[in-house]
């Protein structure tokens, strides 16, 4: 069978499996799942068939991009997870879930987990850490030569609470009262989604990993690209991805390698209000998505060589680069949207509100842009 048959097979598989109330977006038929893209040939985030020797490190890539090297580092990417430091946590952590204690305290030169329930203890070294620390970290710990998830994360709202994902009712065991334990299988997302070279010729090797993403993590293995700079072969040597060339539908595939693309989510079982954590998917939903428009795709509006702009009004641009500003301007092939009768700042406030994901304790922008009727009010359908 050709591969575009066997492709032409597959999306008529996954077709049939999404629920019949999604919205499906007309690009849906020309993307795939993560896992689809990282089968196929040539490079896509998290994929894992390169030599470590492949890769360069930053070092190498600030060598002739210093500028860009500099500001990505400064993106909370660049800090999606690093090995336990002591400074992860500011002061010593305490928290209780039911009868089981919990607490992180510094012993020495690292940060050390305990759970107390009833009689029964436990204790660990942390050995990585994951998130940037803008909305909260989680922690990863070996128990039994198996990785295990802390089951509580600090949050920067609250403090400690329980990890997102896990259950809220009080643990009614030790081993409940642990975490999570991370199966062989989900370990090469968590960590290809938050690091480097964490998985080299289809091995798992935390130990090599380089914390965060960086340079490599989008662009794929250096190395070639390097020598060719080196051997002065010209200005803009080849040999790594330039993820700006894709088509608007495979680019938010591209981003959605880690932030799930609208493939990915369309087979999750009911995520519900989860969805908002998923940008590319509710972008796709957006009535001004159609065909796959350039300007909606993630990088119109988010630079990750830069970190995120907050400041909503700074977006506004963006969003008249489709619409005209008022009624007074005709409407045009390259500004087909109307304009706003409300306002023409700060548009994404109304048409793309925040939502607090349970567990998380942070309010995440629903890329879904739309009017929406009922400001403040939690949707009861995410999935139409």
């Amino acid at each position: 069978m050709s591969s575009s048959r066997a492709l032409g097979s597959i999306c008529l598989l996954l077709l049939l499996q999404v629920p019949l109330t999604a919205e499906m977006p007309t690009t849906a038929v020309k993307q795939m799942t993560t896992e689809e893209h990282i089968a196929k040939p040539g490079w896509w985030p998290r994929k894992g068939d390169a030599p470590k020797s492949d890769y360069v490190g930053t070092a190498a890539c600030a060598e002739c991009h210093s500028g860009l090297v500099k500001s990505q580092q400064q993106h909370a990417m660049s800090h999606a997870a690093a090995p336990t430091k002591v400074t992860d946590v500011k002061d010593p952590i305490h928290f209780s879930a039911g009868t089981a204690q919990y607490s992180i305290t510094p012993e020495g030169n690292r940060l050390v987990y305990k759970v107390q329930y009833n009689a029964q203890s436990f204790s660990a070294p942390l050995e990585w850490t994951f998130g940037s620390g803008t909305h909260g970290q989680t922690f990863l710990y070996h128990r039994n030569g198996d990785w295990w998830e802390t089951h509580i994360t600090t949050f920067n709202v609250i403090g400690a609470d329980v990890t997102p994902g896990e259950s809220d009712a009080p643990p009614t065991s030790l081993t409940g009262a642990l975490g999570r334990w991370v199966t062989d299988e989900e370990l090469p997302q968590c960590f290809g989604c938050h690091t480097v070279a964490a998985v080299t010729e289809g091995k798992f090797d935390p130990a090599s990993a380089v914390p965060g993403i960086s340079c490599e993590g989008c662009h794929g293995p250096g190395a070639a690209h390097v020598a060719l700079a080196h051997a002065g072969v010209g200005a803009k040597p080849g040999m790594v991805f330039n993820p700006s060339t894709l088509d608007p539908a495979s680019s938010l595939d591209f981003c959605g390698a880690c932030h799930r693309t609208w493939w990915d989510v369309a087979q999750m079982d009911n995520p519900g209000i989860k969805v908002v954590r998923f940008p590319a998917y509710r972008l796709e939903q957006s009535r001004c998505w159609g065909n796959g428009d350039a300007r909606l795709t993630c990088i119109a509006c988010h630079n990750p060589h830069q970190p995120l702009v907050r400041d909503i009004s700074a977006y506004d641009q963006k969003c008249l680069s489709c619409h005209v500003k008022s009624a007074s301007v005709k409407l045009s092939a390259d500004h087909p949207g109307a304009a706003c009768p409300v306002k023409s700042s700060n548009c994404a406030s109304c048409h793309m509100p925040k939502y607090e994901v349970p567990q998380t304790h942070s309010r995440f922008t629903d890329h879904r842009i739309r009017v929406v009727r009922h400001p403040g009010e939690i949707p009861t359908r995410w999935d139409d």
